[in-house]
Parts: C-alpha cells; sequence; structure tokens
C-alpha cells in the first residue's frame, strides 16, 4: 500500500501555529489581558484589602519575632531535651521579664533625652545657620550665602505653615488619633498569641499550604516554601542583629567622646540602620549638627566616631552576621532599593530587598521547571544520534 504523501506545511502554520515564540508572546498577551480585567474590577478587591490591612500588620509583627526566637527553641528543644511548649514559655517570660525593666529603667531616661533634644533643637538649627554664613561672608560665595538664605527661609516658612494647620485640627483629629492608638495596641496583644502558635505548629503551616498543591508538585514547592523560609530568617535576624550592633557602637562611640544624648542617637543609629545603604548617614545628621552647636572639636569626633562605626560594620560585623546569604550583587541591590523606595517610599526600602529575594526563588524555580521541560536549552550533539530523545525521556520520567 502507498503511503499518502506528506501534505508541504504552510508559512502560516510554521510562523504562527507552530512557533514557540508566538505561543510564548499569546501568552503573554493573555496574562495581561487577565490583569487589565481585574484592573477594571478592582472595587471586587476592596473587601480584601481591608481585611488584609487588619489581618497583616500582627501577622509580619509575628513572623520577624518567629525568625529571630525559633532558632532558640529548637536548641532548648533539641539539645537541652526541653519540650517545646515549655521552652516558648520560659522564652516569652524572659521576653517579658526584659520588656518591664526596659520599662521601668531605660524608657524614662530616653524620655528626658528627648524632651531635652526638642526643646534645645531651635537652638541648634540656629547656631547651625550662624556657623555657615559667617564662613560664607567672603564676597566670592556670595551664591551659596544667598542659597542658604533662601532654603532657611523655606524650611522656616513650611515648618509654621504645618504648625499652622496641625493645630486646628487637633481637636477634630483626636478620633483619628485614638484610632491609631487602637490598632495599635491590638497589634501588639495580638502579635504574641500569632507568634506562639507559630513557634508550636512551625511544620504545620508548610504542610496545610503544601497539602493544596497538586500532588506532583508538593516536593518541589515544600522546596520552594523552605528556601523562602531561610532567606527571610537570614535577612531579619542578619538586618536586626547589625542594627543593634550599630546602635551599641554610637552609643558607646557618643559617650567616649562626651556627646549629648548618646543613647537617643545611638538607638536612633540602629533602628535608621535597617534602612540599607543611607540608615547610618541619615542618623549621623542630627548629631553633626549637635557637634556643629557644641565645637568645632566635638564636630571633627563625631565623624571620627561614624568612620570607625562604619569601618568595624562593613569589615567584621556585617560579613560575619550577614555575609552574602541573599545572594545578590550590590548594583542589584542597590537598583532595588531605588525601584523599591520610589514606589514605596520608607517601607519599600526597608522591605525591599526581601521581597526581591522571595520573587528571585520563584522566578529561579520557574526558570528552571521551564528549562527542564522545553526544547530550547538542549545541548547541541548529533543530529543523527537518538541521545537528546533520550535524555528528554529520562528528564521527563524523573520529573514525573
Amino acid at each position: 500500500m502507498k503511503e499518502s504523501p506528506k501534505k508541504e506545511e504552510t508559512w502560516f502554520y510554521k510562523w504562527f501555529l507552530n512557533n514557540q515564540v508566538t505561543i510564548v508572546l499569546l501568552n503573554i498577551f493573555v496574562i495581561f489581558l487577565v490583569i487589565f480585567l481585574f484592573s477594571k474590577i478592582s472595587f471586587v478587591f476592596t473587601p480584601i484589602n481591608r481585611i488584609l490591612g487588619i489581618v497583616m500588620p500582627p501577622v509580619i509583627l509575628a513572623l520577624v519575632l518567629y525568625y529571630l526566637i525559633n532558632p532558640l527553641i529548637d536548641v532548648l528543644e533539641n539539645k537541652f531535651n526541653i519540650k517545646r511548649v515549655i521552652s516558648i514559655m520560659f522564652v516569652f517570660i524572659i521576653i517579658f521579664a526584659l520588656l518591664v525593666w526596659g520599662i521601668m529603667s531605660l524608657i524614662p531616661f530616653i524620655q528626658n533625652q528627648i524632651d531635652s533634644l526638642i526643646q534645645n533643637w531651635p537652638q541648634y538649627w540656629d547656631s547651625l545657620n550662624k556657623s555657615l554664613q559667617s564662613m560664607f561672608k567672603d564676597p566670592k560665595l556670595h551664591v551659596f550665602r544667598d542659597n542658604l538664605a533662601s532654603s532657611n527661609a523655606k524650611i522656616t516658612k513650611n515648618f509654621e505653615s504645618a504648625v499652622n494647620k496641625i493645630l486646628p485640627q487637633t481637636f477634630s483629629g483626636i478620633s483619628s488619633a485614638v484610632s491609631t492608638v487602637t490598632n495599635v495596641v491590638i497589634i501588639i496583644l495580638t502579635a504574641p498569641f500569632i507568634l506562639f502558635f507559630m513557634l508550636k505548629d512551625k511544620n504545620k503551616f508548610k504542610d496545610s499550604v503544601v497539602a493544596f498543591v497538586p500532588t506532583k508538585l508538593r516536593k518541589s514547592t515544600g522546596e520552594m516554601l523552605t528556601e523562602m523560609g531561610q532567606s527571610l530568617s537570614s535577612y531579619i535576624t542578619g538586618q536586626l542583629t547589625v542594627a543593634f550592633w550599630v546602635a551599641v557602637m554610637f552609643f558607646v562611640g557618643y559617650l567616649i567622646i562626651g556627646q549629648r544624648y548618646a543613647l537617643v542617637l545611638g538607638i536612633s543609629a540602629g533602628i535608621l540602620n535597617l534602612i540599607p545603604y543611607v540608615g547610618s548617614t541619615l542618623a549621623l545628621i542630627p548629631s553633626l549638627i549637635i557637634g556643629a552647636f557644641i565645637s568645632p572639636s566635638m564636630l571633627i569626633k563625631v565623624i571620627i566616631v561614624f568612620a570607625v562605626e562604619q569601618t568595624i560594620e562593613t569589615r567584621v560585623i556585617s560579613p560575619i552576621i550577614v555575609g552574602n546569604k541573599m545572594q545578590m550583587h550590590p548594583v542589584t541591590t542597590i537598583l532595588v532599593l531605588l525601584v523599591s523606595a520610589g514606589m514605596f517610599g520608607l517601607f519599600g526600602m526597608i522591605a525591599g530587598i526581601p521581597v526581591f529575594a522571595i520573587l528571585k526563588i520563584i522566578c529561579t524555580r520557574i526558570f528552571r521547571w521551564v528549562k527542564r521541560n522545553s526544547h530550547w536549552y538542549e545541548d547541541e550533539t548529533d543530529p543523527n544520534s537518538d541521545e537528546p530523545q533520550k535524555d528528554i525521556n529520562e528528564s521527563k520520567k524523573i520529573h514525573e
């Protein structure tokens, strides 16, 4: 029996119906079409956004505390054979005792320094302006002097207008202030309960998420969740540990040189250090203003303290504690910070890197899956050999 002649493929079939690039472009078009349709019915998701706005703050706070406390709980459970629930209660009692001690002893001292700093800040600012104006008395520097005077006038005017706007709205904003305080109190009271069950049932959370995934993808999904958890844990614990030591170094350095408000300036430096790259520099500005008010020698001492702190942080503390666990190039980190800060402000600067790390893990897993299941990344071999087809069949069996 004669075989029927093979029908010749048309150019339309080759370039459109049987073309992988066309299929990929069509899939991308469908994805953007779905996104566009969802943007037109965004009102449907308004209740979901409100629910997330209520639920997410205590969950995020509990998650941060989880990554800080969980290693200690694991040590008490595995090395000292203490039951997990008892270990959690023991750690909670210690943390509560430390909080009570801090409120009773440190908070009044910090409050006194903050009150004194707020009262004396106008004097420091005026002194700095007078010093700068005296420096620019040279006729050759009249442009800088005029710019300084105009900038100072704008800052003063904006501050006065802001105060004039805030004062009439004080009484009308009492209800919103009460609401904000109430939300903060609810978050603080709710987070420990969420944290307790996170620590107690840490393995059940991942199992419950994986249970909704198709059977063939459960193993890879579990590995991806584990990798994401390790990345977040490394970042959160590393950043908070570095911030703590930055606060300690600034506090000790300011005490040595006799800088005023050493404790407040040290704590603010540690908190601002959570903003990558620019945090410590921002914390240096008020210290420089206060140092310039005291004496030129104090200003130089503050700069020396900053230089010593930066050297120790970048050469010793950060490499030991954080290292390169995020596996991000410095240029990538800077670009992520610029984009996240431009889109979401201060919150974006703080959360940009961990969110990018999670997205990187997801995209890397998807790329590996595409590479394993497509013909685009096959090694070139002899076209007459059937080895490529064997490799494809073996990879498919392994994947299945």
